[in-house]
């Protein structure tokens, strides 16, 4: 890998959101129209993923990339002020190559970039903080186009928001029974799950027996696992017994429905889509309830109506916040005191939390947040679910939002005029 007719594409990202709907959506794209290593193992170019320091990781992120197949490499983030202090400690790398922020703190990518000699893009949602140390800059829209300075357009481009493409390279083949869905995320970090799992699965019971016929999905989040899900449901998590819904159980998938169904304590049968991802079965939901996070703008770009969900009756797991208030939540001696506190002065304080809402301006998906109970959700979700005429409007107004297709084709292009010329060739199979 030493040679000089070689190159490397480094892909960096820290948490479970932007790994499952920024990275691997690139990844695919970047191994569909040219020939990379590891899908072509003789290829002069290879592409690899570094993951960097980030609160909101759950440190399963490497393990499910490896599973993909998709990178020749991929650095956990535990490893990553060792790549910047000896980047031949993970073998030799190309002298030439291009490094490319999609997730985390853009400075990591601007020391890897530096470090490793290689040119340098970063992929801004709403601001590029660095942008005299990027080659070239993808901007997700406007925000972060007006925000740019002028001497630093020449190097930006407007290639749209990537998840955009995930309702429209989403496969048919995966079809539900007949039924009124609803789809159940509860996230995927330890502090969501161990509110999340018991209070959704009380709800699902409540909604069950306001609307007999509601059947119910949940997709395992690729970070966490269906034993996880079981240890969070039932007696092993504390805060389990505050929702009374007694021990869940596990039907493995000897059933009907083909798919291992995890069995509410009030009878009611919750099937887990084990599949990544799972934008088709999702998309053919009548609704979600999910909590805050990456997966509301995975939702809104599939176009799926929802309720977003806070409930903050216990603030002390409630921790896994961005940014500065996050780490100072996480205080091994202040952790309990100081993390309620600042989520609670959060919480006063907030602006929208649901990436539509966000990206609107407006309320786009209904916000609940506070000491919200699963019967009050289970009374609105079946409100909603008998006017369809209303799902039908917060889908539209969803995919207005969505903007136009194509976000990953441009940025996979603005990649590869960053390669150094004769090192990469275009896939030519069909």
């Amino acid at each position: 890998m030493s040679s000089q007719a070689e190159a490397a594409i480094i892909l960096v990202s820290n948490g479970p959101g932007e790994l499952t709907t920024w990275v691997r959506p690139l990844a695919v794209k970047l191994h569909d129209q040219w020939d990379l290593r590891p899908c072509h193992p003789h290829a002069s170019c290879s592409l690899h993923l570094v993951l960097v320091p980030c609160p909101n990781g759950t440190g399963q992120e490497a393990w499910v990339a490896r599973r993909w197949e998709l990178f020749d490499r991929v650095l956990p983030a535990a490893r990553f002020w060792w790549l910047l202090l000896r980047p031949d400690r993970h073998g030799p790398w190309p002298r030439q190559g291009v490094v490319v922020f999609m997730g985390g703190d853009q400075f990591w990518t601007v020391l890897l970039a530096a470090r490793l000699g290689y040119r340098h893009l970063t992929y801004a949602e709403w601001v590029a903080r660095w942008p005299r140390w990027n080659d070239r800059l993808a901007l997700m829209g406007s925000v972060a186009s007006s925000r740019l300075a002028p001497r630093w357009r020449g190097r930006a481009r407007v290639v749209g928001d990537l998840m955009a493409d995930l309702a429209d390279g989403q496969s048919n083949d995966s079809v539900l029974p007949e039924g009124e869905w609803v789809a159940l995320l509860p996230g995927s970090k330890r502090a969501k799950l161990q509110v999340g799992m018991p209070f959704l699965l009380e709800t699902a019971d409540c909604l069950a027996r306001l609307r007999p016929g509601c059947r119910f999905l949940l997709p395992v989040a690729p970070t966490t696992s269906v034993a996880e899900l079981m240890a969070f449901s039932g007696s092993a998590n504390p805060i389990a017994a505050h929702f009374g819904g007694g021990e869940p159980s596990l039907e493995r998938c000897e059933n009907s429905i083909g798919r291992d169904v995890l069995r509410t304590a009030g009878g009611q049968a919750i099937v887990l889509v084990q599949e990544h991802p799972a934008h088709a079965l999702l998309s053919q939901c009548s609704l979600a309830l999910t909590t805050v996070g990456a997966n509301t703008a995975e939702l809104g770009a599939l176009g799926l109506p929802m309720l977003v969900l806070l409930p903050t009756q216990h603030l002390e797991v409630m921790q896994a916040w961005d940014g500065w208030m996050g780490l100072v939540a996480r205080l091994p001696l202040l952790r309990r005191l100081v993390g309620v506190a600042l989520t609670a002065w959060r919480l006063r304080y907030r602006g929208f939390l649901a990436w539509p809402n966000i990206s609107a301006g407006r309320s786009v998906v209904p916000e609940h947040v506070g000491s919200i109970t699963p019967g009050g959700i289970a009374a609105e979700a079946a409100q909603w679910l008998a006017h369809p005429e209303k799902l039908t409007g917060m889908r539209e107004d969803l995919r207005s939002l969505r903007g136009r297709p194509g976000a990953v084709k441009s940025l996979a292009e603005m990649v590869m005029e960053l390669v150094p010329p004769g090192t990469i060739q275009p896939n030519q199979a069909p």
